[in-house]
């Protein structure tokens, strides 16, 4: 399955490696906001996250900032990356990560959303629709290089009331380490 604009939210309920922020576990359709959910498929170990992850809790600030919920989900399979196990996620989490970290521990989450790559983004809007799938940006290892913020550009036409102009873009970064 693979969602596409104007599909409705798929729900679930996760465990959170960053209790700190959201509980033990958070719900989808319960962490939505006011003004929608962009939910972020990421993990520990891909350079693309790693290297996008400042823009990354500063996006999630934003969206707080402005009544929409922000979620990361870690779906990748930890027997081949032993730093995308939940302990690890935990330890990611502790480093001041502004938003809940779920674990998609049997990948149910990101094969329900069609998510390929991490970083991957779903954004919904108010009424849980999805308005936006794919990239943050153009240049997720190289912040410098940036000429597109496609998700920042979705999520301000949302705001003003708008439909974004660009609706759906491809991913850029390593695919989910899928379980055999």
């Amino acid at each position: 399955m693979t969602l596409s604009v104007g599909d409705d939210l798929v729900d679930f309920t996760l465990r959170n490696a960053n209790n700190v922020i959201g509980g033990n576990e958070v719900n989808a359709v319960k962490y939505a906001q006011e003004n929608g959910l962009v939910v972020a498929f990421e993990c520990n170990h891909c350079p693309y996250v790693i290297a996008s992850v400042l823009r990354m809790n500063s996006l999630a600030k934003y969206c707080f900032d402005n009544d929409i919920g922000f979620v990361g989900i870690n779906s990748n399979d930890s027997s081949v990356y032993e730093t995308d196990s939940f302990e690890h996620m935990v330890k990611r989490a502790d480093k001041g990560m502004p938003y809940p970290y779920l674990h998609d521990e049997d990948q149910s989450v990101a094969s329900n959303y069609g998510a390929k790559r991490t970083p991957e983004f779903f954004f919904f809007d108010k009424n849980n629709l999805l308005v936006y799938k794919g990239r943050m940006d153009d240049s997720p290892k190289n912040p410098a290089d940036v000429t597109s913020t496609d998700l920042l550009d979705a999520i301000n036409a949302v705001l003003a009331g708008h439909a974004p102009e660009i609706k759906a873009t491809e991913s850029i970064g390593c695919s989910v380490k899928w379980k055999a």
